[in-house]
C-alpha cells in the first residue's frame, strides 16, 4: 500500500518535486539526418536474428502456414526457450503448460506470437555494450519492467494487440543503446550533465545533440523494417500528445515507464522519475484503473518476464 500511494502522488502531480520540471520539446522531424548520422557512426549497428527475418518472411508469403511458422521458431532452441518461458508466465495463466511453439501459435495466433518472437529477438540483438556507461541488465530490467505495465495497462482497458504495447514499452529506450554505441562520450557527459544538473536525461540530450533517444530508437525500429505502430509511439513516449494516431500508444508507453521508474526495476540511466502527462493519464482513464491489486500484479509479472527474456 505504501509503494501505490507513491506512485499515486506521482500520478497525480503531487510529487513532481522528485523529478526535473516538465519540460516540453517540439517536433524533431527537422533533426532526421543528425539521427541517420549516429546510426552510421555505430562500428556494428545490431540486427535483429535471421530467425525472426525468416519468420517475417514466411509471414508474408500467402502460401505459407502456422506449420511453417512454428518449424522456424523451433530451428532456434534460444528462441523457443523464450518463448515458451513467457507463454507459460503469469502474464498469460495458460493451463496446462504449453510445450511446444504449435501449441502456443494455437492458443496466442500469428501476431501476437510474432510479437513475442520480436520482443526477445531485439534483447538478443544487443549484448556487448560498455559496463561504464550501461549496466545491460538493469537497462533491460527497466525495459521488461515497462513491457509489463504496458501489457497490463492494455489488458485492463481491453486494448486490441496488447502484445504490440509490451514490444513498445521493451524497445522504449533502445535507442539510447545505440547513442551508447554511435557517441559513447557524448552519452558519457550527458549522464554526467544529467546527474549534476538535476534534469531529465532525455532534456539534457536534447539540448545537447538535437534530438534524444526515443527519436533514435524510432529511427533504429525504421530501419529495421518495423512498422510505425511500433515506432512512432516509442518516437513520442516522452511528449504523447504529438503521436497523432498512434497517442493512446504513446500515451500507454509514457505511463507505464513512469510506475516502471517508480517501481525501481532497473535504470537505462534516467537519473529521475519523468513527469507525468496529464493528457495522457487522462486519456487512459488512469483513475479507473490504477489501483493497488495493479501493483501486485505488476511485480509478479515483471519477475516472471525477468525469467523467461533475461535468465
Amino acid at each position: 500500500m505504501k509503494l501505490y500511494a507513491a506512485i499515486r502522488l506521482l500520478v497525480t502531480g503531487s510529487a513532481l518535486e522528485i523529478s526535473a520540471a516538465r519540460n516540453e520539446t517540439t517536433d524533431n522531424t527537422n533533426v532526421v539526418p543528425e539521427v541517420a548520422a549516429l546510426i552510421g557512426r555505430c562500428p556494428t549497428l545490431p540486427s535483429l536474428p535471421s530467425a525472426y527475418l525468416r519468420l517475417v518472411e514466411a509471414m508474408n508469403d500467402p502460401y505459407s502456414a502456422g506449420e511453417d511458422f512454428a518449424r522456424i521458431i523451433e530451428e532456434d532452441a534460444g528462441l523457443t526457450a523464450r518463448v515458451l518461458k513467457l507463454v507459460n508466465s503469469s502474464m498469460y495463466g495458460v493451463s496446462p503448460k504449453v510445450d511446444s511453439v504449435s501449441r502456443a501459435l494455437s492458443i496466442l495466433g500469428v501476431q501476437p506470437l510474432h510479437d513475442l518472437v520480436l520482443a526477445t529477438s531485439a534483447v538478443s540483438a544487443f549484448d556487448k555494450l560498455p559496463a561504464d556507461l550501461v549496466d545491460m541488465e538493469s537497462f533491460w530490467r527497466h525495459s521488461l519492467g515497462t513491457a509489463v505495465v504496458s501489457r497490463l495497462i492494455a489488458v485492463k482497458r481491453k486494448d486490441q494487440n496488447v502484445e504490440a504495447l509490451f514490444v513498445c514499452g521493451l524497445l522504449h529506450d533502445i535507442g539510447r543503446l545505440v547513442m551508447y554505441l554511435g557517441n559513447p562520450e557524448g552519452a558519457r557527459k550527458a549522464h554526467a550533465h544529467a546527474a549534476e544538473s538535476r534534469q531529465l536525461l532525455h532534456s539534457v540530450e536534447h539540448d545537447e545533440f538535437g534530438y534524444d533517444h526515443s527519436m533514435v530508437g524510432s529511427a533504429l525500429l525504421e530501419q529495421w523494417g518495423l512498422p510505425d505502430s511500433l515506432s512512432e509511439p516509442i518516437k513520442a513516449h516522452h511528449r504523447p500528445d504529438m503521436a497523432g494516431e498512434f497517442a493512446s500508444q504513446a500515451s500507454t508507453v509514457h505511463v507505464a515507464d513512469i510506475i516502471a521508474h517508480a517501481m525501481m526495476f532497473g535504470t537505462s540511466g534516467e537519473p529521475l522519475v519523468p513527469s507525468l502527462s496529464d493528457t495522457a493519464w487522462n486519456a487512459l482513464d488512469g483513475d479507473e484503473w490504477f489501483h493497488p491489486h495493479l501493483l501486485i500484479d505488476v511485480e509478479h509479472q515483471f519477475q516472471t518476464a525477468v525469467h523467461g527474456i533475461l535468465n
